[in-house]
């Protein structure tokens, strides 16, 4: 009779692999994915934005004496407000020196709005409560391309005194929605491109030639051409010149079956597992077994008789098991995943026994994918 440790066992290997067997009995053309999916085009990443400000207002909570880069902030800024001020004597409990950052759309133009994420860089406790002084926000070649100012919103809370205290999610990051302008704009012309470039986000040859195949047979021209792996120039035809904006339309939702290295992920912190379709093992022959040891000291204390003027003494015990699993040679052979599953089912794996499996399996050359640990 099964026990019921093993059949749970089988049951977990059935479900990690279950989505894959899935995925593998369905038609080709009912698995495809547009190309919008796995592939970004030129013209319309965003541009990273950081700045550095204070927030004020908070309910003393802010930066601790020790934060001496929030002093010099505050001092220079009433300074530039036409107030003099001694920093020996300044307290920033009520201020907190933080960094802004955004992400700027290429389409974006003078007064567009973006969401902050407001982030402390000193020793604060908390930014509820906090507003946002006016913050310039600049890229990487330090214009300033928008203002952020505003109102905090925070996703917690924290309360507390000098025993106990409460806190909910995190209270030194927050967002402030729509809380910056744009200044000015990337200096870029969509429409003004004379081909557009597609970056698949999977490095694949077959999968490049795919796309250059359905391209070209979807507008009836030699419109697409792979320049590497994983990118793709495609020329713009006559009748969208100077008018992108359809031509991108048609081309993103285009159906295609993505391919890819056969690969096995690993995950040794959860014990998960996630095998391809595509694993292939050769014919060979394992055999997996645990020894365990196990190592108790139980002392015993001794009394001395009555009136035998004795004395009370500790006596050691150790209590010593030894357990090794019995398992039998298993030949695996597989074309399939299903045969892998099968094969490692037949050993009683654990998700834990799979990954000295599959590692040990990799280094005799008998799989054929390749293993990620993450």
């Amino acid at each position: 009779m099964r026990s019921k440790h093993s059949f749970t066992q089988t049951v977990f290997l059935t479900m990690v692999v279950g989505v894959v067997l899935a995925a593998s009995a369905v038609d080709p053309a009912q698995a495809s994915v547009r190309i919008k999916d796995i592939a970004t085009f030129s013209g319309t990443r965003s541009n990273q934005l950081v700045g550095y400000g204070l927030v004020v207002g908070l309910s003393g909570t802010g930066d601790r004496r020790g934060a001496e880069f929030t002093i010099q902030s505050m001092a220079n800024m009433m300074e530039r407000m036409g107030v003099r001020v001694d920093q020996s004597k300044l307290r920033v409990r009520n201020v907190a020196a933080v960094m802004v950052t955004t992400q700027m759309p290429v389409s974006s133009r003078a007064g567009s709005s973006l969401d902050v994420s407001v982030s402390s860089v000193g020793d604060a406790s908390s930014l509820l409560g906090g507003v946002l002084l006016m913050t310039p926000l600049r890229g990487v070649d330090g214009q300033t391309y928008a203002l952020a100012q505003g109102p905090l919103l925070l996703g917690g809370f924290s309360a507390g005194g000098d025993a106990a205290q409460a806190q909910k999610n995190i209270t030194t990051v927050g967002i402030i929605p729509n809380g910056a302008t744009v200044e000015r704009s990337v200096p870029f012309q969509f429409n003004h491109q004379d081909n557009v470039t597609l970056h698949l986000q999977t490095s694949d040859f077959s999968t490049a030639v795919q796309v250059v195949d359905r391209i070209n047979a979807n507008f009836g021209s030699a419109l697409a051409r792979a320049s590497d792996i994983s990118t793709i120039v495609v020329d713009i035809p006559d009748i969208y010149q100077g008018n992108l904006v359809p031509f991108i339309a048609s081309l993103e939702n285009l159906p295609i079956t993505p391919d890819n290295r056969a690969r096995v992920v690993v995950d040794e912190k959860t014990g998960t597992v996630v095998v391809g379709q595509n694993v292939r093992l050769s014919r060979v022959a394992v055999a997996h077994g645990n020894l365990h040891i196990v190592v108790a000291e139980r002392p015993e204390v001794v009394q001395p008789q009555p009136f035998s003027m004795g004395q009370t003494a500790v006596v050691p015990r150790t209590e010593l098991g030894i357990r090794e699993e019995d398992r039998r040679l298993t030949l695996l052979e597989g074309a399939t995943l299903q045969d892998l599953v099968n094969g490692l089912n037949a050993i009683g794996a654990t998700p834990r026994d799979i990954i000295s499996i599959l590692r040990t399996l990799k280094a005799a050359g008998a799989l054929h994918a390749d293993v990620e640990v993450i």
